[in-house]
Protein backbone atom coordinates (compact mmCIF):
# COMPACT_ATOMS: atom_id res chain seq x y z
CA UNK A 1 0.00 0.00 0.00
CA UNK A 2 2.91 2.21 0.32
CA UNK A 3 4.44 4.41 3.80
CA UNK A 4 1.84 7.11 3.00
CA UNK A 5 -0.76 4.99 3.07
CA UNK A 6 -3.40 6.34 5.73
CA UNK A 7 -6.97 5.90 5.69
CA UNK A 8 -9.61 8.85 6.73
CA UNK A 9 -10.73 6.54 9.62
CA UNK A 10 -13.77 8.82 10.67
CA UNK A 11 -15.01 8.31 7.52
CA UNK A 12 -14.91 4.51 7.92
CA UNK A 13 -16.75 4.81 11.03
CA UNK A 14 -19.56 6.43 9.99
CA UNK A 15 -19.46 3.91 6.79
CA UNK A 16 -19.58 0.62 9.89
CA UNK A 17 -22.05 3.13 12.52
CA UNK A 18 -24.53 3.11 8.75
CA UNK A 19 -24.46 -0.67 8.21
CA UNK A 20 -24.66 -1.61 11.59
CA UNK A 21 -27.92 0.58 12.01
CA UNK A 22 -29.12 -0.82 8.97
CA UNK A 23 -28.54 -4.18 9.75
CA UNK A 24 -29.95 -3.76 12.89
CA UNK A 25 -33.35 -2.48 11.31
CA UNK A 26 -33.61 -5.53 8.47
CA UNK A 27 -33.09 -7.57 11.33
CA UNK A 28 -36.21 -6.18 13.24
CA UNK A 29 -38.10 -5.73 10.11
CA UNK A 30 -37.44 -9.21 8.82
CA UNK A 31 -37.47 -10.65 12.07
CA UNK A 32 -40.45 -14.34 11.92
CA UNK A 33 -41.20 -16.97 13.98
CA UNK A 34 -38.85 -19.44 12.03
CA UNK A 35 -35.86 -17.74 12.98
CA UNK A 36 -33.26 -19.30 14.75
CA UNK A 37 -30.61 -16.88 15.37
CA UNK A 38 -28.65 -13.66 14.23
CA UNK A 39 -27.31 -15.19 11.76
CA UNK A 40 -29.98 -17.40 10.23
CA UNK A 41 -29.18 -18.16 6.49
CA UNK A 42 -32.90 -18.83 5.58
CA UNK A 43 -33.78 -15.58 6.84
CA UNK A 44 -33.18 -11.84 5.29
CA UNK A 45 -30.92 -10.65 8.10
CA UNK A 46 -29.07 -13.64 8.16
CA UNK A 47 -27.76 -13.02 4.20
CA UNK A 48 -27.62 -9.85 4.84
CA UNK A 49 -25.14 -10.53 7.55
CA UNK A 50 -23.29 -12.52 5.29
CA UNK A 51 -23.44 -9.74 2.56
CA UNK A 52 -21.61 -7.64 5.21
CA UNK A 53 -19.19 -9.68 5.88
CA UNK A 54 -18.01 -9.86 2.28
CA UNK A 55 -17.62 -6.30 2.06
CA UNK A 56 -15.46 -6.19 4.45
CA UNK A 57 -13.38 -8.41 2.47
CA UNK A 58 -14.54 -6.40 -0.98
CA UNK A 59 -12.90 -3.19 1.47
CA UNK A 60 -9.67 -5.06 2.13
CA UNK A 61 -9.17 -5.38 -1.80
CA UNK A 62 -10.50 -2.11 -3.01
CA UNK A 63 -7.40 -0.62 -0.08
CA UNK A 64 -5.05 -3.22 -1.23
CA UNK A 65 -4.98 -1.86 -4.86
CA UNK A 66 -2.75 1.03 -5.78
CA UNK A 67 -4.40 4.46 -6.00
CA UNK A 68 -3.20 5.09 -9.72
CA UNK A 69 -4.72 1.67 -10.12
CA UNK A 70 -8.45 3.35 -10.54
CA UNK A 71 -7.14 6.51 -12.90
CA UNK A 72 -5.37 4.25 -15.75
CA UNK A 73 -7.87 1.45 -15.68
CA UNK A 74 -10.95 3.95 -15.37
CA UNK A 75 -12.20 4.28 -19.13
CA UNK A 76 -11.81 0.26 -19.22
CA UNK A 77 -13.63 -0.30 -15.80
CA UNK A 78 -16.62 2.12 -17.54
CA UNK A 79 -16.37 0.48 -20.94
CA UNK A 80 -17.03 -3.05 -19.34
CA UNK A 81 -19.86 -1.87 -16.80
CA UNK A 82 -21.63 -0.37 -20.37
CA UNK A 83 -21.39 -4.00 -21.38
CA UNK A 84 -22.54 -5.32 -18.24
CA UNK A 85 -25.68 -3.34 -18.54
CA UNK A 86 -26.43 -3.98 -22.15
CA UNK A 87 -25.95 -7.84 -21.24
CA UNK A 88 -29.24 -7.99 -19.39
CA UNK A 89 -31.16 -7.69 -22.51
CA UNK A 90 -29.74 -11.04 -22.84
CA UNK A 91 -29.05 -12.83 -20.40
CA UNK A 92 -30.73 -10.52 -17.71
CA UNK A 93 -33.20 -11.57 -15.07
CA UNK A 94 -36.20 -10.08 -14.34
CA UNK A 95 -37.37 -9.29 -10.47
CA UNK A 96 -40.25 -7.10 -9.31
CA UNK A 97 -40.83 -6.29 -13.25
CA UNK A 98 -37.50 -5.08 -13.70
CA UNK A 99 -34.57 -6.94 -16.08
CA UNK A 100 -31.93 -5.53 -14.03
CA UNK A 101 -30.44 -8.95 -12.69
CA UNK A 102 -28.17 -11.75 -13.72
CA UNK A 103 -28.86 -14.30 -11.90
CA UNK A 104 -26.49 -17.10 -10.73
CA UNK A 105 -28.29 -19.59 -9.22
CA UNK A 106 -30.16 -18.31 -5.74
CA UNK A 107 -27.53 -15.19 -6.06
CA UNK A 108 -28.22 -12.17 -7.83
CA UNK A 109 -26.32 -9.44 -8.79
CA UNK A 110 -27.46 -6.23 -10.08
CA UNK A 111 -24.72 -4.39 -12.29
CA UNK A 112 -26.47 -0.68 -12.02
CA UNK A 113 -25.01 -0.66 -8.35
CA UNK A 114 -21.63 -0.57 -9.65
CA UNK A 115 -21.75 1.44 -12.66
CA UNK A 116 -22.44 4.69 -10.46
CA UNK A 117 -18.73 3.96 -9.31
CA UNK A 118 -17.28 3.51 -12.71
CA UNK A 119 -19.18 6.49 -14.49
CA UNK A 120 -17.87 8.60 -11.42
CA UNK A 121 -14.33 6.97 -12.19
CA UNK A 122 -14.91 7.86 -15.96
CA UNK A 123 -16.26 11.65 -15.52
CA UNK A 124 -13.45 11.82 -13.19
CA UNK A 125 -10.76 10.84 -15.80
CA UNK A 126 -12.20 12.90 -18.91
CA UNK A 127 -12.56 16.66 -16.95
CA UNK A 128 -8.90 15.91 -15.47
CA UNK A 129 -7.61 15.76 -18.77
CA UNK A 130 -5.14 18.97 -19.17
CA UNK A 131 -6.88 19.28 -22.84
CA UNK A 132 -9.91 19.54 -21.25
CA UNK A 133 -12.38 22.85 -20.98
CA UNK A 134 -15.46 22.21 -18.94
CA UNK A 135 -16.52 25.55 -20.33
CA UNK A 136 -16.17 24.45 -24.07
CA UNK A 137 -19.74 23.48 -25.34
CA UNK A 138 -17.83 20.50 -27.01
CA UNK A 139 -16.51 18.76 -23.63
CA UNK A 140 -19.52 19.77 -22.33
CA UNK A 141 -21.69 17.54 -24.67
CA UNK A 142 -18.79 14.96 -24.16
CA UNK A 143 -19.06 15.04 -20.35
CA UNK A 144 -22.79 14.86 -20.29
CA UNK A 145 -22.58 11.75 -22.98
CA UNK A 146 -20.18 9.60 -20.54
CA UNK A 147 -22.97 10.67 -17.96
CA UNK A 148 -26.10 9.76 -20.19
CA UNK A 149 -24.75 6.35 -21.57
CA UNK A 150 -25.32 4.27 -18.82
CA UNK A 151 -29.03 6.15 -17.31
CA UNK A 152 -29.88 5.55 -21.21
CA UNK A 153 -29.33 2.04 -21.08
CA UNK A 154 -30.99 1.57 -17.72
CA UNK A 155 -34.16 3.51 -18.45
CA UNK A 156 -35.57 0.22 -20.41
CA UNK A 157 -34.73 -2.30 -17.98
CA UNK A 158 -37.44 -0.50 -16.87
CA UNK A 159 -35.61 1.38 -13.69
CA UNK A 160 -35.97 4.93 -13.72
CA UNK A 161 -35.09 5.31 -10.36
CA UNK A 162 -31.88 4.06 -10.48
CA UNK A 163 -31.50 6.25 -13.80
CA UNK A 164 -32.85 9.40 -11.77
CA UNK A 165 -29.42 9.18 -10.14
CA UNK A 166 -27.14 10.24 -12.49
CA UNK A 167 -28.26 13.52 -12.35
CA UNK A 168 -25.99 13.47 -9.08
CA UNK A 169 -22.89 13.74 -11.95
CA UNK A 170 -24.08 17.82 -11.79
CA UNK A 171 -22.53 18.14 -8.44
CA UNK A 172 -19.12 17.71 -9.63
CA UNK A 173 -19.64 19.33 -13.23
CA UNK A 174 -21.04 22.56 -11.34
CA UNK A 175 -17.79 22.33 -9.00
CA UNK A 176 -15.43 22.21 -11.53
CA UNK A 177 -16.89 25.63 -13.63
CA UNK A 178 -20.14 24.51 -14.98
CA UNK A 179 -22.19 27.20 -15.97
CA UNK A 180 -25.10 27.36 -13.61
CA UNK A 181 -27.32 28.30 -16.51
CA UNK A 182 -27.43 24.60 -16.71
CA UNK A 183 -28.83 24.17 -13.10
CA UNK A 184 -31.65 26.82 -13.49
CA UNK A 185 -32.55 25.11 -16.81
CA UNK A 186 -32.95 22.04 -15.26
CA UNK A 187 -34.94 22.89 -12.09
CA UNK A 188 -37.05 25.37 -14.73
CA UNK A 189 -38.09 22.19 -16.44
CA UNK A 190 -38.62 20.13 -13.79
CA UNK A 191 -41.14 22.52 -12.33
CA UNK A 192 -42.91 23.31 -15.43
CA UNK A 193 -43.26 19.58 -15.44
CA UNK A 194 -44.40 18.99 -12.16
CA UNK A 195 -47.04 22.09 -12.20
CA UNK A 196 -48.25 21.37 -15.92
CA UNK A 197 -49.14 18.29 -14.11
CA UNK A 198 -51.42 19.98 -11.19
CA UNK A 199 -53.19 22.89 -12.31
CA UNK A 200 -52.79 22.24 -16.56
CA UNK A 201 -50.71 23.81 -19.26
CA UNK A 202 -52.83 26.82 -19.60
CA UNK A 203 -52.43 28.42 -15.87
CA UNK A 204 -48.64 27.60 -16.41
CA UNK A 205 -48.73 29.48 -19.64
CA UNK A 206 -50.77 32.13 -18.32
CA UNK A 207 -48.10 32.24 -15.78
CA UNK A 208 -44.94 32.47 -18.22
CA UNK A 209 -46.50 35.20 -20.28
CA UNK A 210 -47.18 37.37 -16.94
CA UNK A 211 -43.57 36.23 -15.98
CA UNK A 212 -42.20 37.59 -19.49
CA UNK A 213 -44.52 40.59 -19.69
CA UNK A 214 -42.74 41.77 -16.19
CA UNK A 215 -39.09 40.95 -17.21
CA UNK A 216 -40.47 43.29 -20.59
CA UNK A 217 -41.30 46.32 -18.63
CA UNK A 218 -38.35 46.37 -16.36
CA UNK A 219 -35.89 45.66 -19.45
CA UNK A 220 -37.73 47.80 -21.48
CA UNK A 221 -33.77 50.56 -22.11
CA UNK A 222 -32.49 47.63 -22.73
CA UNK A 223 -30.99 46.15 -26.60
CA UNK A 224 -33.73 44.68 -29.01
CA UNK A 225 -31.45 40.86 -28.71
CA UNK A 226 -31.68 41.16 -25.41
CA UNK A 227 -35.47 41.35 -24.94
CA UNK A 228 -35.61 38.61 -28.24
CA UNK A 229 -34.22 35.74 -25.65
CA UNK A 230 -37.29 36.21 -23.23
CA UNK A 231 -39.12 35.96 -25.40
CA UNK A 232 -37.86 32.98 -27.30
CA UNK A 233 -37.24 31.01 -23.90
CA UNK A 234 -40.83 31.97 -22.95
CA UNK A 235 -41.79 30.55 -26.33
CA UNK A 236 -40.19 27.60 -25.37
CA UNK A 237 -41.44 27.19 -21.77
CA UNK A 238 -45.12 27.38 -23.24
CA UNK A 239 -43.95 24.79 -25.71
CA UNK A 240 -42.36 22.31 -24.02
CA UNK A 241 -45.82 22.41 -21.33
CA UNK A 242 -48.32 21.88 -23.60
CA UNK A 243 -46.22 18.47 -24.72
CA UNK A 244 -45.88 17.55 -20.69
CA UNK A 245 -49.43 15.93 -21.16
CA UNK A 246 -48.29 13.76 -24.15
CA UNK A 247 -45.06 12.62 -22.51
CA UNK A 248 -46.64 12.08 -19.33
CA UNK A 249 -49.35 9.80 -20.77
CA UNK A 250 -47.27 8.20 -23.95
CA UNK A 251 -43.29 7.78 -22.70
CA UNK A 252 -44.18 6.98 -18.68
CA UNK A 253 -45.98 3.67 -17.45
CA UNK A 254 -48.84 3.64 -16.23
CA UNK A 255 -47.27 2.79 -12.62
CA UNK A 256 -45.41 5.74 -12.80
CA UNK A 257 -48.48 7.93 -13.54
CA UNK A 258 -50.07 6.54 -10.82
CA UNK A 259 -47.34 6.97 -8.21
CA UNK A 260 -47.02 10.25 -9.71
CA UNK A 261 -51.02 11.18 -9.73
CA UNK A 262 -50.78 10.05 -6.11
CA UNK A 263 -48.46 12.21 -4.26
CA UNK A 264 -49.75 15.47 -6.44
CA UNK A 265 -53.49 14.53 -4.75
CA UNK A 266 -55.18 13.59 -8.00
CA UNK A 267 -55.88 9.78 -7.03
CA UNK A 268 -56.26 8.82 -3.80
CA UNK A 269 -55.47 5.08 -3.38
CA UNK A 270 -54.59 3.46 -0.30
CA UNK A 271 -55.21 -0.06 -1.03
CA UNK A 272 -53.59 -0.11 -4.02
CA UNK A 273 -51.04 2.25 -5.97
CA UNK A 274 -50.80 4.07 -2.82
CA UNK A 275 -50.74 1.45 -0.30
CA UNK A 276 -47.09 1.21 0.00
CA UNK A 277 -46.88 5.03 0.95
CA UNK A 278 -49.69 5.28 3.02
CA UNK A 279 -48.73 1.84 5.54
CA UNK A 280 -45.46 3.72 5.34
CA UNK A 281 -46.69 7.27 6.90
CA UNK A 282 -48.81 5.72 9.43
CA UNK A 283 -45.50 3.56 10.59
CA UNK A 284 -43.41 6.52 10.77
CA UNK A 285 -45.77 8.81 12.44
CA UNK A 286 -47.05 6.11 15.13
CA UNK A 287 -43.38 6.13 16.09
CA UNK A 288 -43.66 9.24 18.47
CA UNK A 289 -40.65 11.40 19.75
CA UNK A 290 -38.65 7.95 21.24
CA UNK A 291 -40.12 4.90 18.79
CA UNK A 292 -41.77 2.10 20.02
CA UNK A 293 -38.38 0.12 20.50
CA UNK A 294 -36.31 -2.25 18.44
CA UNK A 295 -38.57 -4.87 17.16
CA UNK A 296 -41.49 -4.09 19.09
CA UNK A 297 -42.63 -2.21 15.90
CA UNK A 298 -46.70 -3.25 15.38
CA UNK A 299 -46.53 -1.85 11.76
CA UNK A 300 -43.27 -3.27 11.17
CA UNK A 301 -44.43 -7.12 13.24
CA UNK A 302 -48.05 -6.39 11.17
CA UNK A 303 -46.14 -6.89 7.84
CA UNK A 304 -48.12 -3.76 6.83
CA UNK A 305 -45.64 -1.86 4.84
CA UNK A 306 -44.55 -4.20 1.68
CA UNK A 307 -41.04 -4.04 1.04
CA UNK A 308 -39.93 -2.46 4.20
CA UNK A 309 -36.34 -4.03 4.50
CA UNK A 310 -35.49 -2.41 1.29
CA UNK A 311 -36.61 0.41 0.00
CA UNK A 312 -38.75 1.66 3.04
CA UNK A 313 -36.44 0.70 5.77
CA UNK A 314 -36.59 3.80 6.39
CA UNK A 315 -40.65 3.21 8.14
CA UNK A 316 -38.73 0.69 10.44
CA UNK A 317 -36.31 3.53 11.59
CA UNK A 318 -38.91 6.41 11.91
CA UNK A 319 -41.54 3.54 13.95
CA UNK A 320 -39.48 2.02 16.28
CA UNK A 321 -36.72 4.46 16.92
CA UNK A 322 -39.08 7.87 16.68
CA UNK A 323 -38.12 10.70 15.48
CA UNK A 324 -35.03 10.98 17.62
CA UNK A 325 -33.80 7.90 15.50
CA UNK A 326 -34.48 9.56 12.47
CA UNK A 327 -33.31 12.78 13.14
CA UNK A 328 -30.14 10.69 14.25
CA UNK A 329 -29.79 8.75 11.02
CA UNK A 330 -30.69 12.05 8.61
CA UNK A 331 -27.62 13.97 10.65
CA UNK A 332 -24.91 10.95 10.06
CA UNK A 333 -25.68 10.57 6.52
CA UNK A 334 -25.67 14.72 6.36
CA UNK A 335 -22.17 14.55 8.47
CA UNK A 336 -21.39 11.67 6.19
CA UNK A 337 -21.85 13.97 2.73
CA UNK A 338 -20.19 16.61 4.26
CA UNK A 339 -17.10 15.03 5.23
CA UNK A 340 -16.57 13.70 1.55
CA UNK A 341 -16.96 17.46 0.31
CA UNK A 342 -14.13 18.13 2.66
CA UNK A 343 -12.14 15.12 1.71
CA UNK A 344 -12.79 16.08 -2.00
CA UNK A 345 -11.59 20.07 -1.35
CA UNK A 346 -8.43 18.84 0.20
CA UNK A 347 -7.47 16.71 -2.68
CA UNK A 348 -3.91 17.85 -4.44
CA UNK A 349 -5.36 16.63 -8.17
CA UNK A 350 -8.39 17.02 -10.25
CA UNK A 351 -9.49 13.57 -10.71
CA UNK A 352 -9.32 12.52 -7.06
CA UNK A 353 -11.49 16.02 -6.29
CA UNK A 354 -14.30 15.30 -9.07
CA UNK A 355 -14.59 11.34 -7.72
CA UNK A 356 -15.14 12.85 -4.27
CA UNK A 357 -17.75 15.09 -5.46
CA UNK A 358 -19.12 12.67 -7.11
CA UNK A 359 -19.42 9.94 -4.55
CA UNK A 360 -21.22 13.33 -2.14
CA UNK A 361 -23.90 13.46 -5.02
CA UNK A 362 -24.70 10.08 -5.67
CA UNK A 363 -25.49 9.72 -1.60
CA UNK A 364 -27.08 12.79 -1.34
CA UNK A 365 -29.44 12.51 -4.27
CA UNK A 366 -29.88 8.33 -3.00
CA UNK A 367 -31.08 9.34 0.64
CA UNK A 368 -32.92 12.50 -0.48
CA UNK A 369 -35.59 10.72 -2.94
CA UNK A 370 -35.54 7.35 -0.73
CA UNK A 371 -36.65 9.43 2.47
CA UNK A 372 -38.85 11.97 0.56
CA UNK A 373 -40.38 8.66 -1.48
CA UNK A 374 -40.80 7.04 2.15
CA UNK A 375 -42.65 9.73 3.84
CA UNK A 376 -45.16 10.47 0.44
CA UNK A 377 -43.33 14.07 -0.80
CA UNK A 378 -41.88 12.07 -3.59
CA UNK A 379 -43.43 9.28 -5.82
CA UNK A 380 -42.22 5.61 -5.11
CA UNK A 381 -39.32 4.83 -8.00
CA UNK A 382 -37.63 2.06 -6.43
CA UNK A 383 -34.15 3.58 -4.92
CA UNK A 384 -32.03 1.91 -1.62
CA UNK A 385 -31.37 4.25 1.21
CA UNK A 386 -27.48 3.48 0.75
CA UNK A 387 -25.67 0.99 3.45
CA UNK A 388 -28.93 0.74 5.19
CA UNK A 389 -31.49 -1.19 2.54
CA UNK A 390 -31.37 -5.15 1.90
CA UNK A 391 -29.00 -6.23 -0.88
CA UNK A 392 -25.86 -7.70 -1.58
CA UNK A 393 -25.12 -5.38 -4.61
CA UNK A 394 -26.58 -2.68 -3.01
CA UNK A 395 -24.02 -3.02 -0.28
CA UNK A 396 -21.11 -3.81 -2.56
CA UNK A 397 -21.82 -1.03 -4.74
CA UNK A 398 -21.73 1.66 -2.34
CA UNK A 399 -19.00 0.14 -0.65
CA UNK A 400 -17.46 0.07 -3.78
CA UNK A 401 -18.34 3.82 -4.41
CA UNK A 402 -17.14 4.82 -1.59
CA UNK A 403 -13.66 3.20 -0.55
CA UNK A 404 -12.29 3.83 -3.92
CA UNK A 405 -12.23 7.10 -2.72
CA UNK A 406 -10.70 6.49 0.70
CA UNK A 407 -8.14 4.86 -1.21
CA UNK A 408 -7.75 7.96 -3.28
CA UNK A 409 -7.49 10.31 -0.37
CA UNK A 410 -5.14 8.09 1.46
CA UNK A 411 -2.97 8.63 -1.61
CA UNK A 412 -3.38 12.01 -2.51
CA UNK A 413 -0.01 13.10 -1.82
CA UNK A 414 1.22 10.58 -4.61
CA UNK A 415 -1.44 11.11 -7.77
Amino acid sequence: MGKSFLPDWFTIFLYLILVLFGWINIYSASLNDAATGFFDMNQIYGKQALWIGLSLVLIVIMLSLEAKFYYRFSSIIYLVSLLSLLGLFIFGKTISGATSWYSFGSFSLQPSEFAKAATALALAKYLSDIQINIKSFKNQLSAFLIIALPALIIIPQPDPGSALVYLAFFFPLYREGLSGLYLILGFSLLFIFVFTLAVGSLWVSAGVVAIALLILFFNRKKKRKHISRYVVLGGLAILFSLSVNYIFENVFEQRHRDRFNLVLGKEVDSKGIGYNTDQSEIAIGSGGLWGKGWTKGTQTKGGFVPEQHTDYIFSTVGEEWGFVGSATLTLLFVILIIRLIVLAERQKNQFSRIYGYSVAGILFIHFAINVAMVIGIFPTVGIPLPFFSYGGSSLWGFTVLLFIFIRLDAARQEI
